[in-house]
């Protein structure tokens, strides 16, 4: 006996299975808010570094002593020179090239040769409280005592008589300070004499308080010794 096996017909009419679709990555384009959002991070991250940069190079011109600058001198140009230097966020702080000299401008304090000019260095005559003293020195000077450096001035009295009224040793009166820690603003030198000994006229800037005492000295008998202060000169 034949047993006989039928296949299935296919039903033309039968429905097909939906095709499934298949999934594109999308091209960004300029409306899409991220690539926006990335230009904007690049362009603010190389606007940060260009500006570092040029900020890391730029300098100043600013004004330098060009020789010693002591108190109560009158300030031109021709005594300063211009340097480049970096200054960053301390423009403020000292005088500027662009800004010139101010006119009638007299230092306040003492400023080395080759240092950056403090603006706070300068102003008028009227803001200066020390006034120049000629002293007569006799003995020799120290080479550490030139302009700018700073001194104690001490008086010293005459020799004593060889006994006193009572006829014991006369030991005199010892030397006294007159001042300390005042600053030398000129030296009238003789015939060289600066370093060996003789007659020399040094400018020292003494405040108005300790005026009276230096003239008295200055008049009195005796002498005045000047005496280098630490390491000055």
């Amino acid at each position: 006996m034949t047993t006989t096996l039928e296949r299935p017909s296919r039903d033309s009419t039968a429905t097909p299975s939906p095709a499934r679709t298949a999934t594109r990555l999308r091209r960004p384009t300029w409306r899409d808010p991220r690539l926006l959002v990335g230009l904007v991070v690049i362009a603010a991250s190389v606007a940060l570094g260009s500006w570092a940069v040029g900020a890391a190079g730029h300098t100043d011109a600013v004004y330098a002593a060009d020789g010693v600058l002591t108190p109560g001198d009158r300030v031109t140009a021709e005594d300063l020179r211009v340097v480049e230097v970096r200054l960053g966020s301390e423009t403020g702080g000292y005088l500027l090239a662009a800004d010139g000299v101010p006119e009638e401008a007299v230092v306040l304090r003492t400023v080395e040769s080759g240092e950056l000019v403090p603006a706070s260095a300068l102003g008028a005559t009227a803001d200066l409280a020390l006034r120049a003293v000629a002293v007569p020195v006799t003995s020799g000077l120290s080479d550490r005592i030139v302009a700018g450096a700073e001194v104690d001035l001490w008086h010293v009295p005459p020799a004593p008589s060889a006994t006193g009224e009572q006829g014991a040793p006369n030991q005199g009166v010892e030397p006294a300070t007159l001042v300390e820690g005042v600053t030398v603003a000129e030296i009238d030198e003789a015939d060289g004499t600066f370093v060996a000994g003789g007659p020399v006229t040094i400018h020292v800037l003494v405040a108005a308080e300790d005026l009276a005492t230096v003239l008295a000295a200055v008049a009195g008998e005796g002498s005045i010794a000047v005496v280098p202060v630490g390491g000055a000169g």
